[in-house]
């Protein structure tokens, strides 16, 4: 606002009008109201004169009570909200900033806005008190008991639990168990038999999940849970229904430049055919959305691995072919030698005898 002071003009800036924060100078004063101010500044060159109103009173901070410190709890009302937090003032001219991160004991940060609005009164308690700066920063979520205080007894290992789902990375889920206390199950963690490219292909944020607690940092604060732990791994079945040598039929759901990847709809999991397993005796290869036999040439358990192939069964059917014909052939060649053989020996006999009867004659 201006203020003649008698055919010159002084300026009041809209800080230097009130202690506490305004929007509008009308909030205070009035057009021709008569106010005594402080002069601030005077610039003779530029004709400028800088006013205060505020200064004509002490400043709050000289008011706030001596006996408070860190550890205790005041009352104010919210006065400005910004992303990272909100101001408090618990007395005029005297505020106190909460963090956001101060406002919830949960880890994932959010808005000031998702907690408070602006004019709302709110409970804090006084976490640094720096008088001599004129700061003093507050907290909420003190007021409220840490859950990670008995974090063991609520969440031991292998509990079982439903969470919510927060926050996807590419190498795992971010659970909810209550408010202040998440944990991370990983990509692997979320299904015995699907391969999980990206956590949204399994699920999706809001949904709820059921976990098992697979391990507790209370140091870090830190969760490790799993969901496929739910239920017993099924591999440990899978293991007797397919064993190396094993032939299966199975739906080849997916034709890539390594492989084909085939699914055995009554077990519910996957196997996979390398290129040079996935020839047929045609010369083509398996496609997409047959139903094709195939041989266990390789289980594993630890990686949760089945290796498939088409291409042997009929290779060892045309092996076992040619073998068939090698063999008939051989037996034909030895019954002409052994009748070649035999006929030689005859000869041999009337040659023989033949022989004796000259012998006898001279």
């Amino acid at each position: 606002m201006f203020i003649d002071l008698g055919g010159v003009d002084g300026l009041v800036h809209i800080t230097d009008l009130s202690w506490s924060r305004i929007n509008h100078p009308n909030e205070i004063v009035e057009l021709d109201q008569k106010i005594n101010v402080v002069i601030l500044d005077f610039d003779e060159a530029k004709t400028r004169i800088q006013l205060g109103l505020k200064q004509l009173s002490a400043h709050p901070w000289d008011a706030l009570d001596q006996e408070l410190k860190i550890g205790d709890r005041v009352k104010g009302k919210v006065v400005v909200l910004a992303d990272y937090g909100a101001f408090i003032e618990i007395l005029p001219g005297v505020e106190g900033l909460i963090h956001v991160s101060e406002m919830s004991w949960s880890t994932h940060l959010r808005s000031a806005q998702d907690f408070m609005k602006v004019g709302a009164e709110v409970e804090a308690e006084v976490l640094t008190l720096d008088r001599d700066d004129r700061k003093m920063s507050l907290g909420m979520k003190q007021l409220t008991k840490d859950p990670w205080a008995d974090i063991t007894e609520k969440y031991p290992a292998k509990s079982k639990h439903t969470g919510v789902v927060r926050n996807f990375t590419n190498f795992g889920v971010f659970v909810e168990l209550e408010e202040g206390v998440d944990g991370l199950v990983h990509i692997s963690d979320l299904s015995w038999t699907k391969k999980v490219k990206h956590p949204s292909e399994f699920t999706s944020i809001g949904a709820e999940l059921e976990i098992v607690v697979l391990e507790l940092d209370t140091e870090n604060r830190r969760l490790s849970l799993g969901h496929k732990q739910v239920e017993d791994n099924p591999w440990d079945t899978y293991e007797t229904i397919f064993p190396e040598g094993s032939e299966h039929e199975g739906e080849v759901t997916e034709v890539h430049d390594k492989g084909a990847t085939v699914l055995f709809k009554t077990e519910g999991v996957e196997g996979f055919v390398p290129g040079r397993h996935s020839e047929k005796e045609d010369g083509s290869k398996v496609s997409k959305g047959e139903l094709v036999k195939f041989r266990v040439i390789e289980f594993n358990k630890g990686s949760r691995k089945i290796i498939l192939s088409h291409t042997i069964l009929f290779r060892e059917a045309l092996a076992a072919e040619k073998a068939a014909e090698k063999k008939s052939t051989a037996k034909s060649m030895k019954a002409v030698q052994s009748k070649v053989e035999k006929s030689t020996l005859g000869d041999i006999d009337v040659l023989a005898d033949l022989k004796s009867k000259l012998d006898k004659e001279d």
